[in-house]
């Protein structure tokens, strides 16, 4: 393994800034069972071997610590993105060896930011490193591979004490993958909202297979699922939970279908959500100037549009995807202050603002209660 380029807090800190980027996760991982899908330490190994019999993945952990979990993977989603950023800045000598705020992390994870979860993130590191995975992808022929997520990670304290960041060395496997054409996938910011393991399992293997299939969508049978996932449940508590997931159906972005079969067991259809129409078909309305005080004032609201439209004289907001190329996603541009922040973590704060305050999607007043969310919001750093 090649020695992780050394880095200093100063240089790498802060960048790149994760908060107003696109999340990337690691598409290999989206599809095999390389975490356990519950909270709970987990000391019993995962054992997987693809149909075809070419793909192997065996998952031990530490005693002590257990299995890295699914809820873990959080931290290398964030560490993924940021080494796509590098990649899409043109950084030559992009770092194994990653510079990274607690703080920031928490919040681009939508976790509390209190001292309980600077444990709960210090746990999922040790996890992380003491997991041992031995699988044959990216290998030659029929060797095999084996690593920890991580290969080491320090604190790094200031002169009083206090954390300043950490900086983690992502195993070499790990970060070539991540870096290899067509190796990540972008996913919804509000996939951290989703509580239960198996959801957020689920939801991977939705935007892995089903997020490029078109109408169609993706159908799997429910015991290949099962073995895709590693649990450690029985096939039928397995089958039991799939089918509520299904008939919830609040994945973000997907949606799910159990079909039925006669004498065999049934599947699940897993499909893209329909998209807002792009923002040249919506015509929205032209936007005034900013104001001369440098903010810039709610925008005149845009007629409706496509699919947001929630009757003759009412638009919704899209509870669901990314807002860029929306009616919402121009009222944006016109009100953000610059430099602006990614409109998909705009229009995914805006969900949960209408959700804490209670006002529906689709108020008669909509379009102005976001032109004045996004004109208060702070520049992107």
């Amino acid at each position: 393994m090649s020695k992780p380029r050394e880095i200093t807090i100063d240089q790498d800190l802060f960048l790149p800034q994760i908060a107003t980027l696109p999340l990337r996760d690691q598409r290999d991982t989206m599809e095999r069972p390389f975490f356990s899908l519950h909270k709970r330490k987990r000391t019993k190994p995962i054992d997987y071997v693809s149909p075809d019999g070419k793909v192997s993945v065996h998952v031990t952990g530490n005693p002590e610590y257990g299995i890295a979990t699914i809820y873990d993977l959080d931290v290398l989603i964030y560490c993924a993105s940021m080494l796509v950023e590098y990649k899409r800045r043109g950084v030559n000598d992009i770092p194994q060896t990653l510079a990274v705020v607690p703080y920031d992390m928490l919040k681009v994870l939508r976790r509390d930011t209190g001292g309980g979860e600077y444990q709960n993130l210090a746990n999922a590191l040790a996890r992380l490193q003491s997991t041992t995975v031995r699988t044959n992808l990216h290998s030659v022929g029929r060797r095999e591979t084996t690593f920890s997520w991580l290969d080491s990670f320090t604190q790094v304290i200031d002169a009083k004490g206090r954390i300043r960041g950490m900086r983690i060395t992502l195993a070499k496997w790990f970060y070539d993958s991540v870096l290899m054409d067509g190796g990540v996938l972008a996913i919804d910011p509000d996939y951290f909202d989703i509580s239960g393991g198996l959801s957020r399992w689920l939801y991977r293997v939705a935007r892995k297979h089903a997020g490029g299939n078109g109408a169609q969508g993706f159908t799997i049978s429910m015991p290949t699922l099962y073995e895709k996932s590693g649990s450690e449940s029985p096939y039928r508590r397995f089958k039991f939970e799939i089918q509520k997931l299904a008939r919830e159906n609040v994945l973000p972005g997907y949606g799910l279908e159990v079909i039925p079969h006669e004498g065999r067991e049934p599947s699940l259809r897993m499909t893209r959500r329909a998209q807002p129409v792009p923002a040249e078909e919506a015509a929205p309305a032209p936007f005034p100037a900013p104001a001369p005080s440098g903010r810039r004032k709610p925008a005149a609201s845009p007629p409706p549009a496509g699919p947001t439209s929630a009757g003759p004289d009412r638009v919704a907001f899209p509870d669901s995807g990314h807002i860029g190329y929306t009616a919402f996603g121009a009222l944006a541009r016109a009100n953000l202050p610059h430099p602006q922040r990614d409109l998909g973590l705009v229009g995914a704060d805006f969900r949960h603002f209408l959700a804490k305050r209670q006002i529906p999607a689709d108020a008669l007043n909509i379009e102005q209660i976001f032109a004045t969310f996004c004109a208060r919001q702070t520049a992107a750093s």
